[in-house]
């Protein structure tokens, strides 16, 4: 991966590697080598590049091949122009900026693609939000295989409708040590049930009353749901296999088990230390 420190240039780096190689997402984006010159707005702003891309590459592929003839041969050309794209139709980034610091990241072998990327790019910034209100967005952004298989299982309806929750911003949900009632107060959000409280998404992390003294760690309210399944595990032992990023075994050492972490992959074993 090119070693720029941009937000453009890390998200194009993790948009090759993600989809030209099928590596996964998070390990992808947090093993980027300039990630950590980047400040926080900034490393959030790489992220939501990736990750928009990611949530509407059904639309943005459909867009672009109604501009290009045939789709670039390099996967890192074709992942330019999608993330030029996701900025001008779904970030509002000023498509001054959105064009000029797209083109830019056309270097090296890739030079000959900026007469490309500026002309698509232009024009997608002059009438690509009309190309984009006559789409179905909830079909275009599902796989048809995954299409398929939740209609067979669920019917069109339903099957809709999972479809265009994918396509929001998830909300932030946090398991909290103590006091939840508290926390959601503190932190704007709601207590959901138990020990988690779901805050609207946005903004840094870091920054969040809580985060640095460990109140709190990120934990989605569905990947909390199977350790209260197993209810009080006060004094009791539990081997949580597959335990990165660590939500899992944080919850479940707060609830006083004793708690075995496997982790197979050194990278994120990694990740579950630090959490931790």
């Amino acid at each position: 991966m090119a070693r720029g420190a941009s937000p453009r240039r890390i998200a194009l780096d993790v948009l090759d590697r993600v989809l030209g190689e099928a590596r996964p997402l998070d390990d992808t984006f947090a093993g980027h080598p300039a990630l950590v010159r980047l400040e926080p707005r900034d490393r959030a702003f790489a992220r939501l590049l990736v990750t928009t891309v990611l949530r509407r590459l059904g639309q943005i592929d459909a867009l672009l091949d109604q501009l290009v003839r045939t789709r670039p041969k390099a996967v890192r050309v074709h992942n330019l122009l999608r993330l030029g794209a996701a900025q001008l139709l779904f970030l509002e980034t000023p498509a001054h900026a959105a064009v000029a610091e797209t083109v830019a990241l056309a270097t090296g072998p890739h030079g000959f693609a900026r007469g490309l990327a500026n002309a698509v790019l232009r024009r997608l910034a002059r009438d690509g939000k009309e190309r984009l209100a006559e789409q179905d967005a909830a079909r275009l952004n599902t796989p048809d295989w995954l299409w398929r298989s939740w209609c067979d299982a669920y019917g069109e309806p339903i099957a809709r409708a999972i479809a265009e929750a994918h396509l929001l911003e998830p909300p932030l949900d946090l398991s909290v040590k103590a006091d939840p009632d508290g926390w959601a107060a503190r932190l704007g959000g709601t207590h959901l049930f138990g020990h988690t409280v779901r805050r609207p998404a946005g903004g840094a992390i870091e920054d969040l009353p809580g985060y640095v003294e460990g109140a709190w760690w990120v934990q989605d309210a569905a990947a909390a749901l199977p350790a209260r399944l197993l209810g009080d595990v006060r004094g009791r032992t539990v081997i949580d296999l597959c335990a990165a990023p660590g939500g899992k075994t944080a919850q479940l050492a707060a609830g006083g088990a004793r708690v075995f972490a496997v982790e197979l992959s050194e990278r994120r074993a990694e990740r579950l230390r630090a959490n931790l």
